[in-house]
């Protein structure tokens, strides 16, 4: 802001510089300083503007303008070769030294945008538009560890980008008084640091951030409409917000449900009834994923493998959760079976 206040300032001292002197008006230094405004304030947008723009933009655009210059020169040379005593040979020359450049830079963005030169094809638009394989990390995905592990399977790909106010979220948890929370936070860190040794995953820190905005998740949703990227999460109120924005997530809790496998009312499982179910008589075991089975009149089999065969299926936001029925006491009768 200093650096742009201080060219404003220079452009207006040039300015009276130059066409105070030259003005016959009685207030010339006032045009003399407008010019230098009006000079100033282009500069700036055009800055502005280039820095909006994706590197591929510069460079199609740069290599289109060099092209629409070289072929406007040529052109110009051409004419005053063939028809050297033409009247309006400079405004030809000027017309075809406006267009050519225009269009040439107009149509190298193009060029370069289809082709993919440098990224793959869209990565050179402006603005929000950059590629959509670039994922946004927030910090509970980071903290829950196994977008690690799912990086090492080669299951995601393209560039993670990685919010500098997520990362001072992370380090402000791995500092906190508690000691629940300062493992949580160092852990976060711990899974940065292996993501970003591996090979094959880059990992960007962007500097964006959002001061009018104080809800990180806010930051997150707003960085991801701009650089239309995916955001990965296993926060639930973070995926609906960002999905009514039109910003596509990626919900690590819900990849992990859909790779359960699959369990049918009817099926046979052994299982080890580990406590009691809120239900009379209820036990309560697990699969090895984590998935919650229920198991009528399996109380008293508490701290024992049982074998059981399911009678439903609820799947839920939450997860998924199995009834079931000791095979004890289905042997020699038809188990009603339903799927929620």
């Amino acid at each position: 802001m200093v650096l742009r206040t201080t060219f404003v300032v220079l452009c207006i001292v040039l300015g009276l510089a130059l066409f105070s002197n030259s003005s016959e008006q009685e207030n010339g230094w006032i045009w003399a300083a407008a010019v230098g405004v009006v000079v100033a304030g282009l500069v700036l947008g055009i800055e502005y503007m280039l820095r909006q723009a994706k590197p591929g933009v510069l460079l199609g655009g740069a290599a289109g303008l060099a092209c629409g210059l070289l072929l406007a020169a040529l052109a110009a040379w051409a004419l005053e070769a063939t028809i050297p005593d033409v009247d309006s040979l400079p405004v030809i020359g000027f017309l075809l030294l406006a267009s050519f450049p225009y269009l040439g830079l107009i149509y190298g963005v193009k060029i370069f945008t289809a082709a993919g030169i440098l990224g793959q094809p869209g990565a050179f638009e402006t603005g929000g538009t950059a590629s959509t394989s670039n994922k946004i990390l927030d910090t509970s995905v980071i903290i829950d560890g196994r977008i690690a592990d799912l990086c090492e399977t080669g299951f995601l790909e393209g560039a993670f980008i990685l919010p500098q106010f997520i990362l001072n979220e992370l380090q402000h948890i791995a500092d906190s008084s508690d000691p629940l929370k300062r493992g949580r936070g160092r852990r976060g860190l711990d899974v940065l640091n292996k993501i970003q040794k591996m090979v094959d995953i880059e990992v960007r820190i962007v500097d964006e951030d959002f001061p009018h905005i104080r809800e990180v998740d806010s930051k997150i949703v707003m960085l991801a409409k701009k650089m239309n990227a995916k955001v990965i999460t296993n926060d639930l109120n973070l995926s609906k917000v960002a999905e009514l924005q039109g910003v596509r997530v990626m919900n690590i809790n819900e990849l992990c449900n859909a790779l359960k496998p699959v369990v049918l009312p009817g099926e046979q499982l052994r299982v080890f009834v580990l406590k009691e179910g809120k239900e009379a008589g209820q036990g309560v075991a697990y699969l090895d994923d984590g998935t919650m089975i229920v198991v009528d009149n399996a109380k008293r089999l508490i701290g024992s493998n049982v074998n059981v065969v399911v009678t439903s299926v609820l799947q839920t936001q939450a997860g998924r959760m199995i009834f079931a029925r000791l095979k004890e006491e289905t042997e020699g009768q038809e188990v009603p079976v339903a799927r929620s």
